[in-house]
């Protein structure tokens, strides 16, 4: 079998996962391509070790490629800036380690729905490890700062879901708009932290397109939403950076809101009392 054959049926999950580990469309699919480049010169290579061996899971293989190439570029290294100034660089390394490796193995977890073994393969850990990088998550997500979030769902089953399980986790829903109109007029009376969007909505209107008018007069994160998740993870733009399938998985839902809002505070200037 071909490599095409063997990992072109992950490709847009991997897409998925790289885009949500870098807060972006553009940076994810860079890194997915860049993967995708490596492990062909890799196989073209007779000299070169080859990532994709027999007998290897292909799967795992080609995510733990990217992660590699990922961790491999400086502008990754996290900054904790919950951190003394003065604190010294080892230690500030091993500080942002520690906050970096759990989300990514919650992601794969929840996210991607690699099991606990699987997980543990991909970034080369004992399950038992891997196990508690999950669970570290799981507190973290707890612990976050609080946002008021806009959902834009035309499913009133659905809306209520979502608006669950936002509320678990301590954030308050502002509105639940079921049309572009709709959701339009909702940030008239509230400035949402986040929206959670469905791509086809109930006017038939698209869910893209309200909030790329929402977006020329905030800037906020947006999580899409859709059945078809397949036809947003092309490579093509314009494509979300957040994305998940309906029905959703509710630890998938609470793993990208995390990300999220991480690369939203990320992005906020620093500011000193």
């Amino acid at each position: 079998m071909t490599i095409s054959h063997e990992v072109g049926r992950y490709i847009p999950y991997l897409r998925r996962f790289s885009r949500a580990l870098t807060g972006s469309r553009e940076g994810g699919d860079a890194y997915a391509l860049a993967t995708l480049e490596t492990l062909v010169a890799d196989q073209d290579s007779k000299s070169a070790a080859t990532r994709l061996r027999p007998g290897d899971d292909p799967k795992i293989a080609l995510y733990r490629l990217l992660l590699d190439i990922w961790a491999a570029a400086p502008i990754n290294v996290h900054i904790d800036t919950s951190a003394p100034e003065d604190i010294d660089p080892s230690a500030r390394r091993k500080l942002d380690a520690i906050s970096i490796r759990p989300r990514i193995a919650f992601l794969l977890n929840a996210l991607e729905g690699f099991d606990v073994d699987e997980v543990a393969r991909t970034l080369d850990i004992s399950p038992v490890e891997a196990g508690a990088l999950i669970e570290a998550a799981n507190s973290e997500i707890s612990n976050q700062i609080a946002t008021e979030v806009l959902i834009i769902e035309d499913e009133p089953l659905i809306a209520l879901d979502l608006r669950e399980v936002v509320e678990e986790l301590g954030h308050s829903v502002v509105g639940i708009a079921r049309t572009h109109q709709e959701a339009v007029s909702a940030i008239q009376e509230a400035k949402p932290g986040l929206i959670l969007a469905d791509i086809q909505l109930a006017d038939g209107s698209s869910g893209l397109d309200a909030v790329n008018e929402i977006l020329g007069e905030l800037s906020t994160p947006v999580i899409f939403i859709t059945a078809y998740p397949e036809r947003f993870l092309l490579g093509q733009a314009p494509e979300p950076a957040f994305l998940i399938a309906k029905p959703f998985a509710v630890d998938a839902l609470k793993a990208v809101i995390s990300q999220a809002l991480f690369f939203e505070r990320k992005s906020r200037p620093a500011t000193r009392s």
